[in-house]
C-alpha cells in the first residue's frame, strides 16, 4: 500500500490539537494551583499509577516489538529511536545507555532527535514541525530493510517523526510507533503500533509528565528485553557489561564471584585473563578453555553464554 496518502491525511490540521488525549484538561487537577505540597505529591503519585495500567494494556504490542527488533538486530540490523523534545531526549537517553550496560557498539542503537545534539539541553521544539528533517535524518543514517525505526511522539502528530517513519518505510525498514493518544485520534501506517494511554496530564498538555514516564518505561522494556534475547544477559546478570570505570569493575567482580566459587582476588585475575569480558571469563572458568578458544565458542553460538556452555557440555 502506498504510504503517501496516509501521510497526507495525518499531516492535515496539525494546528488543531485540542481534541488529542494528551492536550485535554485533567479533571483531577483543576485546582492544581491551590494544592499544598503534600497534596501535589499525592496527586502526581495517583496519576503516575496510570502508567502501569497503560503498559499492561500494551503488553502484546510491546512483546511483538521485542521480537521484531531482536530478530532484526540478530541479522545485522540497527535500532533507531526518532523523536522531538522530551520524546526525542528519551530515545537518545535509552540509546546512550546500551553501550555501557550491554557493551554494544554505539551504532547498534541510535537516538535521532529533531535539532540534533543541541536539542538535548536546549528547547528546540520548533524543529519538530519539519517533516523533511525527519526524512533527511533517515537518509543520513543510510537506513535499510535490515533496520528498525521507532517513532516516539506523545501526541502522535509530530511532523519530524511522521517524515522519518514514512522515509523508513520507503526504504523497507520495520517501523514502530509509540504514542499516547488512541488510534482514532491519530493514525499512522506502521508495522507495529504501540499506544500508551495514560490520560490527560496533571499540568494540561505537559507530556514530559505521565506520557514521558510511560514512554521511558516502554523503552526500558524494549531495549533491555531485546538485549536479553540477543544473549547479553545470563540469568539476570549483565554479563556483557563494559568495564570502563571503578563502579563497573566492581560490578564485574561481583558477578564473577556470585556465579562462581571464586574469591575477589581470583575473580580479578580471571577478569584480566579474559580481557575484562565478564561473559568470556565465566565461559573460561566453567569450561577450562583459554581466551581464544572461548572467543571462538561464543562466536559459533551467537555470543550466547548459556548456549556456549551447553554446546561445550554436549
Amino acid at each position: 500500500m502506498d504510504a503517501e496518502p496516509a501521510q497526507g491525511r495525518n499531516m492535515e490540521n496539525l494546528e488543531e490539537r485540542g481534541h488529542l488525549l494528551t492536550e485535554q484538561v485533567n479533571p483531577n487537577s483543576q485546582n492544581l494551583d491551590q494544592l499544598t505540597s503534600l497534596e501535589l505529591v499525592d496527586l502526581f503519585n495517583q496519576e503516575d499509577a496510570k502508567t502501569l495500567s497503560a503498559i499492561a494494556t500494551a503488553r502484546t504490542q510491546l512483546a511483538q516489538a521485542i521480537d521484531c527488533t531482536a530478530n532484526a538486530l540478530a541479522q545485522g540490523g540497527r535500532l533507531f529511536y526518532v523523536g522531538a523534545g522530551t520524546s526525542g531526549r528519551l530515545g537518545v537517553l535509552d540509546a546512550a545507555e546500551c553501550p555501557p550496560t550491554f557493551c554494544t557498539p554505539p551504532e547498534l542503537v541510535q537516538g535521532i532527535i529533531a535539532g540534533g545534539a543541541g536539542a538535548l539541553v536546549r528547547s528546540s521544539e520548533d524543529l519538530e514541525d519539519k517533516a523533511q528533517d525527519g526524512v533527511e535524518a533517515i537518509a543520513h543514517r543510510h537506513v535499510t530493510e535490515l533496520d528498525v525505526v521507532v517513532g516516539i511522539t506523545a501526541g502522535g502528530t509530530t511532523p519530524f517523526v511522521h517524515g522519518a517513519i514514512q522515509a523508513a518505510r520507503q526504504r523497507g525498514a520495520k517501523t514502530i510507533l509509540i504514542a499516547c493518544v488512541p488510534t482514532e485520534q491519530v493514525s499512522l501506517e506502521v508495522d507495529l503500533d504501540i499506544r500508551l494511554l495514560v490520560g490527560p496530564e496533571v499540568l494540561a498538555g505537559s507530556t514530559r509528565l505521565k506520557a514521558g514516564t510511560v514512554t521511558k518505561m516502554a523503552l526500558n522494556i524494549l531495549s533491555t528485553s531485546v538485549m536479553v534475547r540477543l544473549g547479553k544477559v545470563y540469568g539476570n546478570r549483565m554479563v556483557d557489561v563494559a568495564v570502563t570505570n571503578k563502579k563497573l569493575h566492581d560490578r564485574a567482580l561481583r558477578i564473577l564471584q556470585d556465579l562462581t566459587s571464586l574469591n575477589r582476588e581470583e575473580a580479578g585475575f580471571l577478569l584480566e585473563r579474559s580481557g575484562r569480558r565478564v561473559k568470556l571469563a565465566l565461559l573460561m572458568h566453567w569450561t577450562g578453555l583459554d581466551a581464544e578458544e572461548g572467543e571462538h565458542l561464543l562466536s559459533t553460538n551467537q555470543e550466547n553464554l548459556r548456549k556456549a556452555v551447553l554446546s561445550c557440555q554436549g
